[in-house]
């Protein structure tokens, strides 16, 4: 017998072109008309780089507004390109305009992240003085962390070379807040763990900077299941559920009289309606609706030969949801095609899927919904019918090598990678679009920027164990390259840890 969905809440996307850099961003409303904003900032290595998008705050009574990471293809603690930090006020001016249409003050708003997204909810929540931070294993030296562990972030972030006066001006950032008492009145909740590599030199020096600060909470988190700075996180999701709601109740854990409450579910809600009609990502985008050629509607499938296929002319990606939870998202070639398969079985019973259709300027098209059923039973044939859809040039057989194969950057070969979430990014130049193959299946493709730089996110989990990808590159012409193999292993997940991480 199938498992009855879940309850989930409406997820709206939009972008904010108002500041100087657009700011993506998912919204969802509160229940029960709480009145209470949580600001969710992402971690490396997450899907479309917005952190806690897996479905863990759901429970959350509060709204919820997740911020994307992502400004001109590059990550940037929400701070920064080469030093201009109008970036942050983008996004600063994203948060405030939210706040103001929820009508709410600063006191009634959570900053929220863990590891890079842990440093910008406190550095945000700092400077701008939110009433309640959430910073789980966060790094305090950030010029320092992305100069060491991510080079390419530091090179946008801090300038070409990564002057050591701009690693300096970078580590300098959250410390010196919290030296100047910034933020003294807010509520700040600061986890960590001494099994958290980071932990000696990018948290325990600066504890005692917090000393003044009247409601500056330290959750030690000490088990010999945690080994790595990803796993302080997963051990302690049941404790930050329950500390993320008691916020929204204003209940914030201290001494002293507090109110609790807050709900006013008749409220009128034009104000964060006008703004989120204003910036939505579902404005009319020019493109139809995706079609799915496979499964048809009310087919039955065995539970390993599902696979999905379609058209959506002038789209550039198709998203697939379950249940509001993100499944894949293939990139659409340009015939119009695409095609998804995931790599794990589905669970027996009935299925409603949607697909989602995004153009080049992050705009989406409503969902084309698909019920199927899924039985006992195997069949390999059914399992390996997906047809390889790519674009015609991804077809066109090598030309002599006369276009250089590309260079992959991440991951390096043979890279043993903690999070199944992969994310390829290299250099292709005079290349027009980079392809990726395993097996001689096509995975994907991704357009070469003018400088040469390509990324791509598979959009999916990738298993634990060894994977080699092909990464070859496509010029204008239709000659494609031939191609850099890249060899890796996923590690596995410890028990209980999430598709994605946070």
């Amino acid at each position: 017998m199938a498992n009855a969905p879940t309850k989930t809440r409406e997820l709206i996307t939009g972008i904010d072109t108002s500041g100087a850099y657009p700011v993506e961003y998912r919204f969802t409303h509160a229940k029960g008309g709480n009145r209470h904003l949580v600001v969710v900032f992402s971690n490396f290595g997450v899907p479309d780089d917005y952190g806690w998008s897996n479905g863990v705050l759901n429970p959350v009574r509060a709204n919820i507004l997740w911020i994307r990471d992502r400004f001109r293809g590059m990550r940037s603690y929400y701070l920064c390109e080469g030093m201009d930090f109008s970036l942050e006020q983008s996004v600063i001016g994203v948060i405030s305009k939210v706040m103001n249409a929820l009508d709410l003050t600063p006191d009634r708003v959570t900053m929220w992240g863990g590891s890079k997204g842990g440093s910008a909810a406190l550095y945000f929540g700092l400077r701008y003085g939110f009433g309640n931070i959430v910073s789980i294993v966060p790094q305090f030296l950030v010029g320092t962390y992305v100069k060491t562990v991510h080079p390419k972030v530091a090179g946008f972030m801090l300038g070409q070379g990564v002057p050591e006066e701009n690693v300096r001006i970078a580590d300098a950032l959250l410390p010196d807040l919290v030296r100047s008492g910034a933020g003294r009145q807010s509520n700040i909740y600061l986890l960590s763990s001494p099994q958290d590599e980071q932990y000696k030199e990018q948290v325990e020096p600066f504890l005692g900077l917090f000393q003044g600060y009247d409601n500056f909470n330290f959750i030690y988190s000490e088990s010999p299941y945690i080994t790595r700075h990803s796993e302080v996180t997963r051990r302690n999701v049941p404790f930050l559920m329950g500390l993320v709601n008691m916020l929204a109740d204003g209940l914030p854990p201290r001494l002293g009289m507090v109110r609790n409450g807050y709900e006013e579910p008749d409220r009128d809600t034009a104000g964060i309606k006008a703004y989120l009609s204003a910036t939505s990502a579902q404005k009319p985008s020019g493109i139809a609706m995706p079609v799915v050629t496979h499964p048809a509607a009310h087919t039955e499938l065995p539970t390993d030969g599902v696979y999905f296929t379609g058209m959506a002319p002038g789209a550039v990606r198709v998203s697939l949801w379950e249940h509001g939870k993100f499944l894949g998202s293939p990139t659409v070639a340009a015939d119009g095609t695409w095609s998804w398969k995931r790599d794990k079985p589905w669970s027996r019973g009935k299925h409603l899927v949607k697909a989602v259709a995004w153009d080049p300027e992050g705009r989406k098209t409503k969902g084309t919904v698909i019920p199927f059923t899924t039985v006992a039973g195997a069949s390999a044939a059914a399992a390996s019918a997906i047809p390889a859809q790519p674009p015609a040039r991804f077809d066109t057989p090598p030309m002599g090598g006369q276009l250089p194969a590309p260079t992959v950057q991440s991951p390096v070969a043979y890279e043993q990678i903690a999070v199944p979430a992969v994310r390829f990014t290299g250099l292709a130049r005079g290349a027009a679009q980079v392809g990726f193959r395993a097996g001689g299946t096509l995975l994907g493709g991704s357009p070469v920027a003018v400088d040469g730089r390509w990324a791509w996110d598979s959009g999916w989990p990738w298993q634990e164990g060894r994977h080699t990808v092909e990464v070859f590159a496509v010029d204008a012409a239709g000659n494609e390259s031939p191609a850099t193999p890249v060899p890796f292993a996923v590690a596995p997940a410890p028990a209980g840890a999430t598709p994605y991480g946070y």
